[in-house]
């Protein structure tokens, strides 16, 4: 390889590098609150029940969610006009922000009402940055591309997730077996909040030095809010089809990393410990699958890989759960999240370029956002909604139901979008 080629390689890497940088923090906040989300229950949201209690936090979780097509429409316009780097930049402020006060607000018993409504805020603004960072991101990561490779570079937006995902959940080990479990639930659970504070200073140091796009510079018209607005709702079809694309990712990716913790301890009754060491193993599994699977959509096309692996989902799901609920242990548990991490990896590899490349050029960004916006207002709510299936079924197996019946989303909105020669070949691999 020449050196011209290696100084080439090696600047892409640097700028993959820099783009996910801001998306490791956002999912980071993310994992923490739900791996934590029982502790922050019992200091935000106190009750007699602890069912209530615990549903109320997961509800605040979700509602971080419901703030992401607002931030969609609005930051993705910001992106769509004034450029990727300066609006991965403001992203990045506003997560740190809703961050800072999940990890520094007083208890309920300190400040009454107060504390639940701020913690509220703070994930609402979370919500509201994060409606455009996985857009802005991948859209990055697909015009730096080098030619035939959309797919692997694109998988590293979902990849550097992962990476939070260990990091996360590392901590949580660590915390466990240095804190006991009373001190853990009364103040241990801010502590890998104000880690995450502390990451901020060197994330943004290296989005900072992040170039702008040669596509989005070479680009004569930038679109503004009003133009924008009515592309998106003429491209409307594309994006609820998008939206149900993405349904598939959004719910398998936080039923097995951000609802593990909580499912193994309160309905599997195993340690929190053994729970959280199986998200770190989930992680580095979903790591290894996203970029094969993003490789091998560069090479046989997204459509059969989205197809294959949305079937083997809406087939498989549910009886893994029932298998694993039948008799909970460690090892089970273990091999039923594995299994679901394969199956969520390899399709999401596929799934973010394949989003990129359905969205008009100009409107890029936005499109892409509120599609996953869109998305994540009902994948987010996993963690709740597998609380309360379980509670009003009483079957423990519910969850896989719910990822199967995301599946089944997954596999309409494909077909809809590649539903003809002419469609498979518009959206087929540059």
């Amino acid at each position: 390889m020449s050196s011209h080629a290696m100084s080439a390689n090696e600047s892409k890497f640097k700028s993959v590098f820099r783009v996910v940088s801001g998306n490791f923090l956002e999912m980071y906040d993310f994992m923490v609150y739900g791996y934590y989300a029982s502790a922050i229950a019992k200091t935000y949201f106190p009750s007699g029940d602890e069912f209530a209690s615990l549903m109320l936090a997961l509800s605040v979780f979700g509602a971080g969610f419901l703030m992401r097509p607002i931030g969609a429409i609005v930051l993705g316009a910001y992106i769509d006009h004034h450029g990727r780097r300066k609006g991965l930049i403001l992203t990045l402020a506003m997560m740190a922000v809703g961050t800072l006060l999940v990890a520094v607000i007083p208890g309920y018993a300190t400040i009454g009402i107060a504390a639940p409504i701020i913690v509220l805020l703070g994930r609402l603004l979370q919500g509201f940055s994060a409606g455009v960072e996985l857009g802005g991101v991948s859209v990055y990561l697909s015009e730096i591309a080098t030619k035939g490779n959309k797919g692997f570079y694109c998988s590293w937006q979902s990849g550097s997730q992962q990476v939070a995902v260990v990091f996360a959940a590392l901590i949580g080990v660590g915390m466990s077996r240095i804190l006991p479990p009373d001190q853990m639930t009364s103040w241990g659970w801010r502590v890998p909040f104000i880690i995450g504070c502390l990451i901020v200073p060197f994330l943004f140091i290296i989005r900072r030095s992040l170039q702008e796009t040669e596509e989005f510079l070479a680009r004569k018209h930038r679109p503004k809010m009003g133009e924008i607005m009515k592309s998106m709702l003429s491209n409307w079809g594309i994006v609820l089809a998008g939206m149900g694309m993405v349904i598939m990712t959004t719910v398998s990716f936080y039923m097995i990393t951000a609802y593990t913790p909580t499912f193994g301890k309160e309905v599997l009754k195993l340690s929190s410990i053994d729970a959280l060491v199986v998200t770190v193993f989930v992680g580095l599994s979903n790591l290894v699958w996203l970029p094969l699977s993003g490789a091998l959509s560069d090479r046989v096309g997204r459509r059969p890989v989205l197809l294959f692996f949305t079937i083997l989902t809406i087939l498989t799901s549910y009886p893994a759960v029932q298998w694993l609920v039948a008799d909970p242990s460690f090892l089970r548990l273990l091999g039923v999240e594995l299994w679901l991490s394969f199956l969520y990896g390899s399709y999401n590899g596929a799934m973010v370029v394949a989003l990129t490349e359905v969205m008009p050029v100009e409107v890029r960004t936005t499109g892409f956002s509120l599609a996953y916006s869109l998305a994540t207002t009902i994948g987010g709510f996993t963690p709740a909604i597998s609380t309360y299936l379980i509670h009003a079924t009483g079957n423990k197996a519910a969850p896989g139901a719910w990822m199967a019946v995301a599946a089944v989303c997954g596999l309409i909105a494909t077909l809809v979008l590649y539903r003809s020669t002419e469609a498979r070949s518009q959206y087929k691999t540059a």
